[in-house]
């Protein structure tokens, strides 16, 4: 479903003229789009075209400083592929990690890891139905690395080997991805494409493929694909960063100019989809879905070329369904709600049709109340037209976002500028410049009338008229398909008056007293952070920086958390993340969202260990504000009834769902196994969550919003006198608060059972799928260097078992491993490793994981595995503060966690200190299979595959 879109808006420019729409292209063109487009383009980004036909696109930029992205699109995906082809593209991505020309197999992840790239963090691809895109992203942007990622990306051009030993081995992971997908999720996807489109050639190229085109599968065939598709007319580089445009330019060429052009065969259409298509109903059944209708129509592929005028329409499009939608989620915010949630919208099928939905997400057998609602919302919408305080809404938050945008145009990360240049390449979208863009809204928002937003809507939505009814939840209803259809004839002839439209409120809480006085104010001799208390005992922590300009990041912690969670009342804080859900006592959160319009704002809270925290990220402009919305929360929150409901309809479809993936299942076990059943880490049963109320979450947790101690961090682009004298009006002007945080050292100790006997858990998966997890007890966090030595561990592990597990067996799509240190559960810590594979490979990888811990506390590791965990590590503290929020996670506790900041300034050197033995010494103290807890996670009715 398509809201159309702010992204595609914040690409456009300020240029009054309506342009002629271009003729569409070619589905082999590959002309830039700006070439036959009225949008001027962004003259910061560098277009290129080799002789041999490869384009590129190369762009300056310093956020965050010293570092690059490489991207390169190959215009070839599972719509490429022949019927005995299928699953190819994406096999074909795999084979570019096992050798080429000049990189032996299996070396070049590790290349990469030595200079620093994590694998799958850092170095990725991915396969859709039209593309494949190669992913690095570079920790430096030095002339080294540059041309090593140059290099890779020009040995997948075409230089991969493809060995069918090579293909052997990869086979077996790539089963292991197609199992991992085989969810709830990824069957309701394919089963309804199928239904919503049965003609289309996309339902029958999902790209992970089919077991008997990936059992056929040799060197050659997918040799074939490969120099088919792989062509230099289908493919783009894409290379942004803080480096010499010139010198990057040259190194593309001297990369790229000697790959020999071929045809390039034009890719396949998407369809087809019948537009007549009507009047079908289906339900689909699965114990894990909520229950869910889509009532659909299908029509004609709108081919609208990017220009000035068309972006004029989208504008409006766009305010339009987000009105409808507004609408739907006011109703699912009643206390008595008619559905979970709803949503009305039109979108592309690739450029094979277009389609207008409205879904209906309702409670387990209320459906017919859901449709009924929203099936009122649409027609109304469509019948009587919108307000002009519906459009005005919707125009303030336009507004805001381009604002904040333009603001921070010079800043936008090298991914973000990545994001826009393959938008022009896959969606034919004119990277354009935040500022024209803003300069263009304002000229164009007096034309933003309810009228022409009705009739832009009405201009692409496709009448609901005879649609395609498809049903899909746990129960089917009673009656069936016949059913279904009858509701919504009946939905349709319901009467439907007009929207009744309420008075928007002014924001009540803008006084809260007198303003705090400031008692100290200090900077930290280490990275210069600002650290001011005030009289009342709030502790205020600011870092400027112009890392993002206009942007602000605010972490607010109040002393609590999960530390209120006892044995005798262990669910004290679970209805915590749903505080924002009840409002504030003056504003219902719907009025809320009215009210804040045009703001950019963060609202809610969640529960820490030790602290409840809340975080927004906001703009200088709107700084007051968020400082008066954060502490409202905390003096006055609104615990409205329909909080509660919003909580109690997730609770309801989690434990639903509780045992529908392997992974679940473990999760809703592993706390109770690991602490001896301690119900503050167990899972409890839903009765006992559905007991649950604000009431009593207000008992529970107000002496803490009340009285606990409370440390703000503010980061970026302020003017720090300013946000000081903000914090006094709003946080400092409170009552007395308590002056640090407590230790609860009467809380009863977090343990690690000693029973270690091995446990299987049961999910309802499918027949072959299977989770092993081992987890380990460690410590908690307080020694800086072993928690560091830990972590080392961990990057080791985590390539021990790829290496293994992955590509020596072909066992595990994604064997991981990770280590949790607490802070607060003193001598509390774990280190685990999980791996998803097939039942029948339950023994062969318990072993493997049994060998891998053996060698490593056998011997220390070699020096180049050494490197190739600790560099990533090292260039992750080196990068850490080139973004506002590797700043915030210092400055947010730097007054009662001030050890942070001296861990963070020495990390880099003891990291550099670690040696293999270090690792040799960590595994030996605390992995020994024999004091490892092995929980696996098989299907209901499958016997335990003997040891």
């Amino acid at each position: 479903m398509r809201t159309i879109l702010i992204t595609a808006l914040l690409l456009t420019v300020s240029t009054p003229a309506i342009a002629k729409q271009a003729p569409a292209p070619r589905p082999d063109d590959t002309s830039w789009a700006f070439e036959k487009s009225d949008v001027p383009v962004d003259p910061d980004f560098r277009f290129g075209r080799l002789a041999n036909g490869m384009r590129y696109v190369i762009r300056h930029n310093a956020t965050p400083a010293g570092t690059a992205v490489v991207r390169m699109e190959i215009a070839a995906g599972s719509l490429d592929e022949t019927d005995a082809e299928q699953g190819l593209a994406h096999f074909l991505e795999h084979m570019a990690f096992n050798g080429s020309t000049h990189v032996p197999e299996g070396q070049m992840v590790p290349l990469l890891e030595r200079e620093g790239l994590a694998f799958g963090a850092d170095t990725n691809a991915s396969t859709s139905f039209e593309r494949t895109v190669y992913k690095l992203d570079l920790p430096r942007a030095d002339q080294h690395l540059l041309d090593t990622a140059l290099m890779l990306m020009r040995e997948t051009a075409s230089e991969l080997t493809i060995s069918q030993a090579a293909v052997d081995r990869e086979r077996g992971v790539i089963f292991s991805e197609m199992r991992d997908r085989n969810t709830f999720a990824y069957r309701n996807s394919v089963a309804s494409s199928g239904f919503f489109y049965p003609a289309s050639r996309y339902v029958r190229r999902f790209p992970i493929g089919t077991t008997e085109t990936l059992n056929a599968a040799s060197a050659q065939s997918i040799r074939a694909f490969y120099e088919r598709e792989y062509v230099p007319l289908h493919t783009t580089l894409v290379v942004i960063g803080d480096f010499d445009a010139d010198a990057v330019e040259a190194a593309i060429h001297a990369r790229f100019d000697n790959w020999q052009p071929r045809t390039a065969e034009p890719q396949p259409g998407a369809g087809p989809v019948d537009a007549k298509d009507r009047d079908r109903t289906g339900v689909w059944i699965d114990p894990a879905l909520s229950e869910r209708l889509v009532i659909q129509r299908n029509g004609k592929w709108l081919d609208e070329p990017d220009s000035v005028a068309q972006r004029q329409e989208n504008l409006l499009r766009s305010i339009g369904y987000d009105i409808v939608n507004r609408r739907l989620q006011r109703l699912s915010r009643f206390a008595e709600p008619p559905f979970r949630g709803a949503g009305f919208g039109t979108g592309d099928v690739f450029k094979a049709a277009r389609s207008t939905r409205l879904i209906i997400d309702s409670v387990d057998g209320q459906w017919a109340a859901g449709l009924a609602a929203a099936t009122r919302e649409y027609r109304r919408a469509l019948a009587h037209g919108f307000s002009e305080a519906e459009i005005a809404e919707q125009v303030a938050q336009l507004r805001a976002a381009l604002v904040d945008a333009a603001g921070s145009a010079n800043t936008r990360s090298n991914a973000a500028l990545a994001a826009a240049a393959l938008a022009l390449v896959e969606d034919r979208q004119v990277p354009g410049t935040p500022q024209s863009v803003l300069d263009r809204f304002v000229a164009f928002a007096p034309q933003v009338t309810p009228d022409a937003v009705l009739a832009a809507l009405k201009r692409e939505a496709l009448a609901l008229d005879k649609p395609l009814i498809r049903f899909e939840g746990r129960t089917a209803p009673a009656g069936g398909e016949k059913t279904l259809r009858d509701a919504w004839k009946q939905a349709m002839q319901a009467p439907i008056p007009a929207e009744q439209q309420g008075v928007a409120a002014a924001f009540a809480y803008t006084d809260f007293g007198k303003p705090g006085t400031v008692v100290s104010d200090t900077h930290d001799a280490v990275l210069g952070i600002r650290e001011v208390r005030f009289a009342n005992g709030v502790m205020l922590n600011l870092k400027h920086t112009d890392i993002v300009k206009d942007r602000i990041d605010v972490s607010l912690s109040i002393d609590g958390g999960d530390m209120l969670d006892t044995r005798e009342n262990p669910r004290a804080t679970e209805m915590v993340p749903y505080i924002d859900e009840g409002g504030l006592g003056k504003h219902s959160r719907d009025e809320l969202d009215t009210i804040m319009a045009g703001h950019t704002l963060g609202f809610g809270m969640a529960s820490g260990e030790a602290s409840f925290v809340a975080q927004a990220g906001t703009t200088p402009r709107d700084l007051e504000l968020q400082l008066q919305l954060l502490t409202a929360m905390i003096t006055d929150p609104g615990f409205r009834p329909e909080g509660e409901v919003q909580y109690r309809q997730q609770i309801n479809n989690y434990f639903a769902r509780l045992r529908a993936t392997p992974g679940s299942a473990i999760q809703a076990d592993l706390g109770a196994i690991v602490s001896d059943n301690d119900p503050r880490f167990s899972l409890g049963k839903v009765e006992d969550y559905r007991a649950l109320t604000y009431a009593k979450l207000h008992r529970d947790i107000g002496d803490r919003l009340e009285h606990g101690a409370i440390e703000i961090g503010i980061v970026g682009d302020m003017d720090e006198e300013k946000a000081i004298a903000m914090v006094a009006d709003t946080l400092g002007a409170l009552p007395a608060r308590e002056p640090a945080f407590r230790p609860y050292d009467d809380q009863p100790t977090r343990t690690f059972t000693a029973d270690r006997k091995p446990r299987v858990v049961r999910h309802t998966g499918p027949a072959d799928q299977a989770l092993l997890r081992v987890t380990w007890p460690t410590r908690d966090d307080a020694d800086p260097v072993e928690t560091l030595k830990l972590q080392l561990l961990e990057r080791v592990v985590r390539i021990e078992l790829t290496d293994s597990l992955r590509e020596a067996l072909g066992k595990a799509y994604s064997p991981t491993a990770g280590v949790s240190l607490s802070r607060h559960w003193k001598g509390y810590g774990t280190f685990a490793v999980v791996a998803s594979i097939d039942v029948a490979d339950v023994p062969a990888t318990r072993k493997a994981i049994d060998d891998v811990m053996a060698a490593l506390r056998k011997a220390p590791i070699s020096d180049d595995v050494l490197q190739r965990a600790r560099q990533p590590l090292v260039e992750a503290y080196q990068n850490a503060l080139k973004s506002n929020g590797g700043w915030l996670s210092l400055v947010d506790r730097a007054q009662t966690e001030a050890d942070r900041i001296d861990r963070f300034n020495r990390a880099r050197d003891r990291l550099l200190a670690l040696t293999a033995a270090d690792v040799q010494t960590e595994a030996r103290r605390y992995l020994d299979p024999a004091q490892g807890l092995e929980v696996l996670a098989l299907p209901e009715g499958v016997s335990e595959p003997a040891k």
